[in-house]
C-alpha cells in the first residue's frame, strides 16, 4: 500500500516535472501567440469602431444616400406642377367632309369674319353633291360653338353646358343642284350636336326672331326694301325630308332659312333643302361607321 502511494506520488512528480519543461522550452511561442491574439483582437476593434476613417465613410456616404433618396420622394409626392408633353387632340370631323377649310380669325372682327366665310364658300371647288367643311381658329387651334357666338355676336344662347349642347359643331357649304338644268349653287348650313331635342328646342325658338339678321352675311342675303319684311317674319312648323323642321318662308313660298332636328342628336340649320338632304345622309351613313 505504501509502495502504491510512492509510485503514485512520483508520477505525478514526473508530469508536473515534464509540463513545466514543455512550458519552459514552448514559453517564447506561447507568448508570441498570446501577443499576435491581442494584436488580432485590437485591430478588429478598430475595424468595428465608428471612428475608424474607413467606417466613417460609410457612414457618411450611407447617410447622403439616405438624404438623397428623400429629396426624389418628396419631389414626386409634393411637387404638384410637374411639366408634361400635352398630348394635341385628335381632330375627327363630326361628318365626312370632301374637302376643308381652316380659316385665321384672331384679328377679325364680326363683319370681317363673316365676309372671309362668305368668300371661301363662293370660290370652294368641291364636286356637285360634296360638301366642305370650314373651321375657325385662334392661334391655330379651332374655335367651339360658344366662341363662334361671341366672335360674330350672335343672338343665340346656348347655355354654359356643353353636355347639352356640344362645344363641338361644323359650318360650311354643299355644292347642289338646284335645277334639272344642271344649274348649281352653294347651300350655307351649321351642324350643332345635342344631347336630346328637348335640350335646344327652347333656345332656338328664341333664337328665330334674331337667326336671320345674325347669319344673313353668310347667307348673301340682299338686305333691301323688298327683303326687309324677312327679318321680322315667324318660322313656321314644316317638314324636311321626313324630319320635324322650322322654316322661314318668303311670300313665294320659297325657304329662306330654316332648322332641322335631323336625328335625335343633330340639328342642322340651312338656307335649302337639298343641303340638308346631304347631310342627313352623311350623318346616316357616320352613325353605320361606328
Amino acid at each position: 500500500m505504501e509502495k502504491d502511494k510512492k509510485l503514485e506520488h512520483k508520477i505525478v512528480e514526473t508530469y508536473a516535472g515534464d509540463m513545466a519543461e514543455v512550458l519552459e522550452n514552448d514559453r517564447e511561442g506561447l507568448v508570441k501567440k498570446i501577443i499576435h491574439g491581442e494584436e488580432k483582437r485590437e485591430e478588429e476593434k478598430k475595424n468595428l469602431s465608428p471612428k475608424s476613417k474607413q467606417n466613417r465613410l460609410f457612414m457618411i456616404v450611407g447617410i447622403l444616400f439616405i438624404m438623397l433618396a428623400l429629396l426624389i420622394l418628396s419631389f414626386f409626392f409634393f411637387k404638384t406642377d410637374i411639366n408634361t408633353v400635352k398630348i394635341e387632340e385628335q381632330f375627327t370631323p363630326i361628318i365626312f367632309n370632301d374637302q376643308s377649310a381652316f380659316i385665321e380669325v384672331s384679328s377679325l372682327n364680326k363683319e370681317e369674319i363673316a365676309q372671309t366665310i362668305l368668300s371661301e364658300i363662293n370660290t370652294t371647288k368641291v364636286k356637285e353633291g360634296g360638301i366642305e367643311g370650314i373651321y375657325l381658329t385662334e392661334n391655330k387651334k379651332i374655335i367651339g360653338l360658344r366662341r363662334f357666338i361671341t366672335l360674330i355676336k350672335s343672338n343665340f344662347i346656348p347655355g354654359d353646358n356643353p353636355i347639352f349642347i356640344n362645344d363641338n359643331f361644323l359650318l360650311g357649304a354643299v355644292n347642289i343642284k338646284i335645277n334639272p338644268l344642271e344649274t348649281t349653287r352653294l347651300g350655307f348650313f351649321i351642324l350643332l350636336k345635342i344631347r336630346g331635342a328637348a335640350d335646344i328646342f327652347d333656345a332656338l325658338r328664341l333664337w328665330e326672331r334674331k337667326m336671320l339678321s345674325d347669319l344673313a352675311p353668310f347667307l348673301s342675303v340682299n338686305i333691301s326694301s323688298e327683303t326687309n319684311y324677312l327679318f321680322t317674319k315667324d318660322f313656321e312648323d314644316g317638314i324636311v325630308n321626313n324630319k320635324n323642321a322650322r322654316v322661314l318662308y318668303d311670300k313665294n313660298k320659297k325657304a329662306v332659312l330654316m332648322y332641322i332636328f335631323a336625328d335625335d342628336n343633330s340639328v342642322i340649320i340651312t338656307d335649302t333643302e337639298n343641303a340638308a338632304r346631304e347631310i342627313m345622309l352623311r350623318l346616316a351613313s357616320s352613325k353605320k361607321k361606328q
